[in-house]
């Protein structure tokens, strides 16, 4: 499949499928020297995987990975970096029933009228599985990316949202929600949901703090339009802002304009890029996600012969999608931002000799 690839400078390119024998990436473009940090892999492979708590599909992956070429002993070389996940705990025959059937809210139809065939099992390239990829080379991001620190944490889970952003207690619950004062609302919102086979829908909140001024290009290779495209690609997000985003169009300018002083800005509406470039304050975004398509109801659909069809979707599924998003996101923005940092550097190098420009020095943090 065409268009699997993110980054220029860094690119990534995954493959596999959600019930295949396994899933993978190839790193191309990762400098040779990172000391691979194989704990902190470990960690946020655990925190994507399924089966965590009784909130997320019970399938069962122990996300073991195998790092094929482009370390060695425990040092990138330069050369392209792959890695598999084995599938373990595939379960097809849950899709067997269903196999000429489309799920509302899934891409089965839109592969089957692009492709014409398709691997119906957990949705095979569309299914979320395919971000377990994504988040190891998202770690190799992080690592390189050293001072900038990257975040996230669900925010708001149907209609309870996070009054405060208490970071350090993210990991501690289950739902990785930023405000524990509101645990036990979310906890009931969606267990109401799964009893009643249904799901709910959330948003995450991610932000890299640390990002200097000046990474990003203006006009069609802007950071903020880098970073929109790259957390659309997760599947069921359906919104992405920057900053304060949509609230933004509530406000009069002498609401939203950020006012500076000597030691920084005065606030961080713009969401650290202005005009495409990253202005040195936290860059933050915010994404929607669509409550779990596949749930246990009797809903209206269509076969593959475009006749009339009930379905029930069986299976493992979570109830909601959001809990586990929290490290794919930290992944996503990864990517993005050592792409430009690359491309930054490379700029300044291209310089030597030719210009007196420098990194800016003022701190806008």
């Amino acid at each position: 499949m065409i268009n699997s690839s993110i980054g220029n400078l860094f690119r990534v390119s995954t493959f596999g499928e959600s019930h295949g024998p396994a899933l993978g990436v190839v790193i191309d473009g990762c400098p040779a020297g990172l000391t691979v940090d194989l704990d902190l892999l470990r960690t946020d492979l655990d925190r994507r995987k399924p089966g965590q708590s009784k909130f997320v599909t019970p399938r069962k992956e122990d996300e073991e990975f195998e790092i094929l070429s482009g370390v060695f002993e425990g040092v990138t070389t330069g050369t392209p970096i792959a890695v598999i996940i084995r599938n373990k705990d595939a379960r097809s025959k849950d899709y067997k029933e269903i196999k000429d059937l489309f799920r509302p809210g899934h891409a089965d139809f839109t592969y089957f009228a692009k492709y014409r065939h398709r691997d119906y099992r957990g949705g095979g390239r569309s299914s979320a599985r395919e971000t377990a990829a994504r988040v190891i080379a998202g770690c190799l991001a992080k690592q390189l990316l050293g001072e900038v620190k990257i975040r996230a944490a669900v925010v708001q889970i149907e209609d309870v949202k996070a009054e405060s952003r208490v970071w350090s207690e993210v990991e501690d619950n289950p739902f990785r929600f930023a405000d524990p004062s509101k645990l036990d609302q979310v906890e009931e919102r969606i267990e109401r949901a799964r009893k009643e086979r249904d799901s709910v829908g959330g948003i995450v909140e991610v932000e890299a703090v640390g990002v200097p001024p000046g990474w990003g290009e203006p006009i069609f290779a802007r950071l903020d339009a880098m970073i929109a495209a790259a957390m659309m690609s997760i599947p069921a997000v359906k919104g992405v802002e920057i900053g304060l985003g949509f609230q933004s169009a509530e406000h009069r300018g002498s609401r939203v304009n950020d006012e500076f002083s000597p030691q920084g800005f005065l606030s961080n509406n713009h969401g650290g890029v202005l005009g495409g470039i990253s202005s040195g304050a936290p860059v933050v975004c915010r994404m929607a996600i669509k409550p779990t398509s596949s749930i246990a109801q009797d809903l209206q659909t269509i076969d593959t012969n475009f006749k009339p069809a009930k379905i029930a979707t069986k299976g493992r599924h979570d109830p909601c999608v959001a809990l586990r998003a929290v490290p794919i996101a930290e992944a996503m923005m990864a990517l993005v931002l050592v792409d430009f940092w690359l491309q930054d550097l490379s700029r300044r190098e291209a310089r030597k000799g030719f210009s007196p420009i420098e990194p800016l020095k003022y701190d806008l943090k």
